[in-house]
């Protein structure tokens, strides 16, 4: 099964940033990041960074939310509905 990109960018942040560059595999696309202990609310701030520098989105508060950024697959879906929601938002005035 082929894996998003957006996905693979996000697994390798979290590894490096989180994991201390150790991926044995436990962390599934689907597998929570708090449940499994892998990101506490300061990592939460620091993913959030990380989506705003490297895909040029802005996280609002209310975005902030384990629907949005509690996996990998999570995080890849809420990227992705940015970006569209930004192509067809920008050219209203």
């Amino acid at each position: 099964m082929a894996t998003h990109p957006t996905e693979n960018e996000v697994r390798q942040f979290v590894v490096e940033n989180f994991l201390y560059g150790q991926d044995d595999g436990a962390i599934q696309r689907d597998s929570s990041f708090v449940d499994n202990g892998v990101i506490d609310s300061t990592g939460v701030l620091e993913l959030v960074a990380f989506l705003e520098k490297t895909y040029g989105i802005k996280v609002e508060d209310g975005e902030i939310t384990p629907d949005n950024l509690d996996s990998i697959s999570r995080v890849a879906r809420y990227i992705e509905q940015k970006r569209a929601s930004r192509v067809g938002g920008s050219c209203a005035g």
